[in-house]
């Protein structure tokens, strides 16, 4: 124990099952949960559906909501809860001496404008020309504007008044792994006190379904848990919107300011195994073995996707080892890209915290009678990357 020790002092959590980290404890620690699923408006693809949010809590100002799109009013909101669970919102100094780390995908694109220039393009031949009238008289300078990756972290500064150094990561779940990885390290070297760190993804509109089944990723026809999907048809994932922001702070300045303190946050891992080659297994084991893991039995709360050959590498490693007992949350609140490792620690935390363990999500989960003392969240990407990290008591 040392003064610059990573200590977790807020969580703010979406999804489809609601906002707050109690209200999804609650949810995912009630016997028999159910997911929100929305089958129809994008079949054969399921969603997992935000809920109803009243934008106003988080971000005051109308004309800033206004300039967002959904998922950066969706991850300044994350953000705002996060800031609020730590008892920092309305703390001016604090937010002024904040650093930021998000992870974040491309934006949204403006689906009619897209619809409209392919179904002019099947009556025109001269599509450059095309093209630029569209551009001349359809898209709108903001739009470009909008679909900038670090726009989330200027909103969060914005509206939230966090000016410290800011970051943002994009690469999918690696994101989320960096955007923690990188806060952590910031902390333990000494060179920031406290930080924001977490990412946001809206699946509810139609380009960035398209990002995912592109590489037949997508499962197709009736729901499954995450565990299940192998040979189901398509590939695998199911997708939900949602945003996870934590505030991370040395111990030391934790302790000096009086915080409630939910968990030391312990080593970091990440890798890029060579897939291509059948080396995702043992690079998974890699982390394992690097993580330096307790004796006897460990709780993981497993960001798998439901992705074929990652989620079945994953589990295959998890059913060798007797001690871990896994629960995948995206059976419950689908797979949420970028926010989705940042998501796990939170709930890693939230375990730790309670001194409770989730119970299975689905039959093939294994029962669990340890402690939860340590908790180990994973994130191994849909198509790349793979991070870890090991969540304590405080």
């Amino acid at each position: 124990m040392n003064a610059h020790d990573v200590v977790i002092t807020g969580i703010g959590l979406v999804s489809s099952l609601g906002e707050g980290p109690e209200n999804h404890w609650r949810k995912l620690t009630t016997p028999g949960v159910k997911p929100v699923l929305e089958a129809e408006r994008f079949a054969p693809y399921t969603v997992h559906p935000l809920p109803e949010i009243d934008w106003n809590l988080q971000i005051a100002k109308r004309g800033d909501q206004r300039q967002m799109e959904t998922w950066q009013r969706l991850g300044t909101y994350a953000a705002g809860l996060a800031l609020d669970d730590a008892g920092m919102k309305t703390n001016e100094a604090l937010c002024a001496t904040m650093d930021m780390v998000v992870a974040a995908g491309g934006g949204e694109r403006d689906v009619a404008v897209d619809s409209d220039i392919l179904a002019a393009s099947e009556q025109r031949s001269d599509r450059d020309v095309l093209l630029n009238e569209k551009l001349t008289t359809e898209l709108r300078p903001t739009l470009f504007l909008a679909q900038l990756s670090n726009l989330l972290a200027g909103n969060i500064s914005i509206v939230h008044k966090v000016t410290g150094s800011s970051r943002t990561f994009m690469g999918e779940e690696g994101a989320g792994v960096s955007a923690i990885e990188t806060a952590a390290a910031r902390i333990r070297s000494g060179q920031s006190t406290h930080m924001l760190a977490g990412g946001a993804f809206q699946t509810e509109h139609a380009d960035m379904l398209l990002g995912y089944e592109l590489g037949g990723y997508l499962h197709r026809g009736d729901w499954k848990p995450v565990w299940q999907r192998q040979g189901a048809e398509g590939g695998g994932v199911v997708t939900g919107s949602g945003g996870a922001f934590l505030v991370l702070e040395s111990r030391e300045h934790a302790e000096k300011r009086g915080s409630r303190i939910y968990a030391t946050l312990g080593p970091v891992l990440s890798g890029r195994s060579r897939r291509a080659r059948g080396e995702l297994k043992a690079g998974i084991e890699a982390l394992l073995d690097e993580a330096r893991l307790p004796n006897g039995e460990l709780l993981a709360i497993s960001g798998a996707s439901g992705s074929h050959k990652a989620t079945a590498a994953e589990k295959a490693v998890f059913d060798a080892v007797p001690g871990i007992a896994a629960r995948g949350f995206s059976t419950l609140t689908g797979h949420m890209k970028e926010a989705q490792f940042p998501f796990a620690v939170a709930l890693a935390a939230l375990a730790v915290h309670h001194n409770a363990a989730l119970p299975p999500f689905e039959a093939s989960e294994r029962a669990f009678a340890g402690a939860t003392q340590t908790v180990l969240a994973t994130a191994i990407g849909y198509h790349h990357f793979e991070g870890m990290a090991l969540v304590s008591a405080p």
